[in-house]
C-alpha cells in the first residue's frame, strides 16, 4: 500500500503560477508509475498528466505546454509545476499511482486526499 499526501494548493491569480507536491510513503517513487488528475465541483475526475516509472511524460491537451511533471527521488515526491493558470483549471488536484487500466483512466489503487487549486480573474 502507498499512501499519498498532496500539497501546495491555493488561490492564485490567471496567469500565475502554483507548484503541487505529492508526498509518498511505503514505496520508493523510483519504481512507480503516477499521475495527476483533477475534479472540479459537478464534473468527473479528469487526467491531467502521469510520469512513467522510466520518466517518460504524459500530459492532456488542456495542460500541454503549460505543465510539468517531474519526480524527487531521494524526497520520494512527485511535483506538478503549472504555469500561465487559467480559469478553467481550478479544481481539486489529486495524485494517484498504481493503474488499474489506462493510465489516463481514473482507475487507480492509491490516491491522495486532494488539494484545492482555485484561480482567480
Amino acid at each position: 500500500q502507498v499512501q499519498l499526501v498532496e500539497s501546495g494548493g491555493g488561490t492564485v491569480q490567471a496567469g500565475g503560477s502554483l507548484r503541487l507536491s505529492c508526498a509518498a510513503s511505503g514505496h520508493p517513487v523510483s519504481t512507480l508509475t503516477m499521475a495527476w488528475f483533477r475534479q472540479a465541483p459537478g464534473k468527473e475526475r479528469d487526467f491531467v498528466a502521469s510520469l512513467r516509472w522510466n520518466g517518460n511524460p504524459d500530459y492532456a491537451d488542456s495542460v500541454k505546454g503549460r505543465f510539468t511533471i517531474s519526480k524527487d527521488n531521494a524526497k520520494n515526491t512527485l511535483y506538478l509545476q503549472m504555469t500561465n493558470l487559467k480559469l478553467e483549471d481550478t479544481a481539486v488536484y489529486f495524485c494517484a499511482t498504481t493503474a488499474l487500466g489506462a493510465l489516463r483512466s481514473p482507475v487507480y489503487a492509491n490516491w491522495g486526499q486532494g488539494t484545492q487549486v482555485t484561480v482567480s480573474s
